[in-house]
């Protein structure tokens, strides 16, 4: 009984060395990060009533690296994102899909920014966290 007993901690003392080691080999590419900016609001729609749009944008990096790159060009960033927001319509901002698509615009729109300022997209998503239109 006390030789088995000692075999059981043999082996998984034994064990032990490699499930730690396969923890340690976990690839770096697994790294998500989410960098939430500061609300937006932006008049819109052109000539005649006043509309308001009101949203709360994320973007997704899957690097440390583009973290940083985006916080770098956060400026520039909330700059071109104002301006398209400002350059929607009621149809643009009406529906779930209408939205989905100026998400899917926004995410270009910073991808190309930082393919121009540091060579490489970067960005892996956007999201509209808060989306108010009055």
């Amino acid at each position: 009984m006390v030789f088995l007993r000692f075999i059981g901690v043999l082996l998984i003392s034994c064990w032990l060395p490699f499930a730690v080691a396969a923890d340690e080999e976990k690839p770096k590419d697994d790294y998500v990060g989410y960098i939430e900016l500061k609300p937006f609001i932006a008049n819109f729609g052109g000539p005649g009533k006043t509309r308001f749009l009101k949203c709360e944008i994320t973007i997704q990096v899957g690097t440390e690296d583009a973290h940083h790159a985006v916080n770098h060009h956060m400026p520039h960033i909330r700059n071109d994102l104002v301006f398209l927001l400002s350059a929607q319509t009621d149809a643009d901002v009406a529906t779930v899909e209408a939205q989905q698509t100026l998400a899917k615009k926004g995410l270009q729109l910073v991808q190309k920014l930082l393919v121009e300022e540091e060579g490489e997209a970067m960005v892996n998503d956007l999201f509209f966290t808060s989306f108010v239109v009055q």
